[in-house]
């Protein structure tokens, strides 16, 4: 079972959207990535958001750039926790037209958002949301924590 599906509006998004992959395979974590475009292939954005739950999703991180309209109509058609990723693209204004067609969502349809390209704190969202309900997976993010943590503390920088 991949409980994390990781979507994306363009394959050149998939740069970025490795990052949620990397760190979810480094906690055990399966994920299944595709293009789902909400402008290119609406239809089938429709029908991947429909049936996520019954093809045992648990989360969905979405990542977009440009308009970055993905995240906000997957999570308008399902009631999974949607992470939304915004991309700075070719087409970017500097990455703030996706980090607000993200993060300027209506009340009543969440998208979690995180920081632009940062689809590593999407994974480790995604394996939070996951770790409600298994013990295991929360204790390899508090291992994660820990070894960040002991990164620091280690670096002889300023000292």
């Amino acid at each position: 079972m991949k409980p994390v599906a990781i979507i994306m509006g363009s394959e050149s998004d998939w740069k970025i959207m490795q990052q949620a992959r990397d760190v979810l395979a480094e906690l055990g974590v399966a994920a299944h990535a595709e293009v789902v475009s909400a402008h290119r292939t609406p239809e089938k954005m429709v029908e991947f958001a429909k049936t996520a739950k019954a093809k045992g999703f648990q989360v969905i991180i979405a990542g977009a750039g440009g308009a970055a309209h993905l995240p906000g109509m997957v999570a308008s058609l399902t009631m999974l926790p949607v992470i939304g990723v915004p991309v700075k693209s070719s087409n970017s204004l500097d990455g703030w037209d996706s980090i607000l067609s993200i993060l300027q969502m209506p009340g009543g349809i969440p998208v979690a958002t995180v920081a632009l390209d940062n689809a590593k704190n999407a994974g480790l969202l995604a394996a939070q949301i996951l770790a409600l309900a298994d013990a295991v997976l929360a204790q390899k993010l508090e291992d994660y924590r820990k070894a960040l943590s002991d990164k620091v503390l280690q670096s002889k920088l300023g000292g």
